[in-house]
């Protein structure tokens, strides 16, 4: 949104009606669906037992109906032997930019999945680690000089804190002419419709700045880095969406009593001060999260359920990483070994994602970096207990009510702005709030109404 409209008790502005997106919309431009879609992350090796693009497929159809459109999958490059860790090594080691982990199956496994998911009508990105290698990847061998040297040591330079792992050198054109190629031969040979870049902001800006004209040549992408923008705005310039570090971080202090929920209102509106060129992408939870820093339940505790809905209902792009429509409550999966997400017969918050995950595809006031769009806050009777803001676009309305207290409240809204007949999304039920404006929430409670 742009710098200023993120206002309590402020004026209405007069806003433009959007149409609703379509469902089917792998045949368009990420222009235009980005605003309207979530990604969903997928981990292939612990997704099923089989651990295998074969395998997963069979998933495609349920994630469908839950609603999810952007399928976001971890590295599926093969994975470097030298110096790995654990059994089965790190994702983000490659061993070669052009080829199929045999882990997954075969580049025709690869495009199998794509095309089928496209049939469905999801899009697909691929995860994209620019800024590294394995120690045993090809370049090693054919091009050593595309590589940082340690002078300690005079081999390459291990990357900070991870020692499986060497890193590029992009002083070097030749190797950034390379890496931009890897890039076009997925888009080439896959269609795939985009990338998530792991550590953008650990590789020069300018390398991006040059990339992505390049290889969009072959078609549109979306393009979701692994950087916050408050603290390299820079990135935000070529990046379609980006990470939310700080607000995860803040988030959990919050829980943890270590901030106050007028800190996490104060940094809202840093990101809302960034504008509406990138979104920001909310999340809860992803495969470095779950793994090295706990699930959500672990961070997050009774408010888990609640930032899930805000990660769909403010302005940006939800992501959600596999299992956590389980949910994966006390289920850290490991890293560097086979441990498969331990799916059941029912997915208890199917449900759940499906209701807000449709609703963001559909209704225009949730459309994510779109300036026609203006979020305010709302003003209660009990505003240092609860994180209230309407969205409206044109005659679309969606206003969200989470009790970020560990108490049971009970309040009235103030605010004039919410007047009229909304339906709350997840029991059907109808309120006129111009009658009836009083509220109870029990202790992280949440509700989304819809006019």
């Amino acid at each position: 949104m742009k710098k200023g409209i993120f206002i309590a008790l402020l004026g209405l502005g007069i806003l433009a009606a959007c149409t609703s997106p379509s469902r089917k919309n792998t045949m368009k431009s990420p222009e235009d669906w980005k605003h309207t879609t979530n990604i969903y992350e997928v981990n292939i090796r612990q997704y099923t037992p089989e651990g295998t693009f074969r395998a997963f497929e069979a998933h495609l159809p349920r994630l469908r109906d839950m609603g999810v459109e952007t399928l976001w999958l971890m590295p599926v490059t093969p994975i470097a032997q030298k110096n790995k860790k654990g059994t089965l090594g790190s994702q983000y080691a490659a061993q070669d930019y052009t080829s199929i982990n045999p882990e997954f199956g075969t580049m025709e496994d690869f495009k199998h999945l794509v095309s089928e998911a496209h049939k469905l009508g999801f899009n697909v990105i691929i995860d994209w680690v620019a800024n590294h290698t394995g120690w045993d990847h090809t370049w090693t061998r054919t091009n050593p000089d595309f590589y940082l040297k340690d002078p300690e040591t005079n081999d390459f330079q291990i990357a900070s804190g991870m020692d499986d792992i060497i890193e590029l050198d992009y002083s070097n054109p030749k190797m950034r002419a390379a890496m931009i190629d890897a890039m076009k031969f997925w888009v080439r040979e896959t269609n795939i419709d985009g990338f998530r870049c792991d550590l953008a902001a650990w590789v020069e800006v300018d390398f991006w700045e040059e990339a992505r004209p390049k290889v969009e040549e072959l078609k549109p992408l979306f393009w979701l880095g692994e950087f916050d923008e408050l603290d390299q705005p820079e990135y935000g310039k070529v990046f379609d969406a980006s990470y939310i570090w700080n607000w995860m971080h803040k988030t959990r202090d919050f829980n943890e009593g270590k901030a106050s929920l007028a800190d996490l209102k104060s940094l809202l509106q840093r990101y809302s001060d960034i504008g509406d060129e990138s979104m920001r992408a909310w999340f809860t939870s992803n495969h470095d999260e779950n793994t090295w820093n706990g699930t959500e339940y672990e961070k997050y505790g009774i408010y888990a359920r609640s930032l899930a809905v805000f990660s769909v209902t403010w302005n940006g792009v939800p992501l959600i990483y596999n299992g956590q429509e389980l949910p994966l409550e006390n289920k850290r999966l490991e890293f560097f070994e086979k441990d498969p997400i331990p799916w059941t017969e029912k997915t208890d918050l199917h449900d759940f994602y499906k209701t807000l995950l449709n609703l963001k595809s559909t209704n225009s006031a949730l459309r994510g970096g779109d300036p026609q769009v203006t979020t305010f806050l709302v003003k209660t009777t009990a505003d240092d207990q609860l994180l209230i803001y309407l969205r409206k676009n044109g005659k679309d309305e969606v206003l969200t009510i989470l009790n970020m207290s560990k108490e049971a409240v009970q309040f009235n809204i103030t605010d004039a702005q919410v007047a009229g007949t909304f339906k709350d999304i997840f029991t059907k039920s109808e309120r006129d709030f111009s009658a009836d404006k009083s509220f109870s929430l029990q202790p992280g409670g949440y509700a989304v109404y819809a006019k």
